[in-house]
């Protein structure tokens, strides 16, 4: 072998070597988003699950006017859990992510519209204090979570990684 194969296939080497190093650190920062949407994912069932019990409650004590934003509400509230079934599958891929977060826009807007109700019992003001909790809780698994697709954005726009990632099909993120 002369010293300019024998230079060639070192940088061959070295290339692969970088090549695999990339994809292993893109694989890394995916995997951390996965991580972080499985809290995101908790919370979202658990408040589905409180929301749709809250609506249960309330049926049964408002009035029929009040009837049209319970649905809305309980429909807005299928929609986001089923964005969130969707999201869940891949949380990498911006359009199931952004699918969530207008399903969570929606959910919002029809749990502001929902009539402020004091009613006898003590299951209801639990329930309304668990979903307020959830909601803090939320909020910060959210910005892990956009933190998270952050870096994992940088590194799949970084030079030469752009490389790597558009090879093996890397995509940008979608944050919440």
């Amino acid at each position: 072998m002369t010293s300019t194969q024998i230079g060639i296939a070192v940088a061959g080497v070295l290339l692969v070597c970088w090549m695999v190093g990339a994809y292993n650190r893109m694989v890394s920062l995916r995997n951390v988003l996965a991580e972080r949407f499985a809290a995101i994912d908790a919370l979202c069932r658990s408040r589905h699950a409180l929301i749709e019990r809250q609506v249960e409650l309330l049926a049964t004590a408002l009035a029929g006017g009040a009837r049209p934003r319970l649905d809305a509400l309980h429909a807005a509230s299928r929609q986001a859990d089923a964005a969130r079934a969707h999201a869940q599958v891949r949380p990498a891929v911006a359009s199931a992510v952004t699918s969530l977060r207008v399903a969570e826009e929606i959910l919002a807007d029809a749990r502001a519209r929902l009539p402020v109700q004091t009613m006898a019992g003590d299951e209801l003001p639990e329930i309304n204090a668990r979903l307020a909790s959830d909601d803090a809780t939320l909020d910060f698994a959210r910005r892990e979570f956009n933190a998270a697709v952050g870096h994992y954005n940088a590194a799949v726009r970084q030079f030469p990684t752009v490389l790597v990632a558009r090879l093996f099909g890397f995509r940008a993120g979608a944050t919440l």
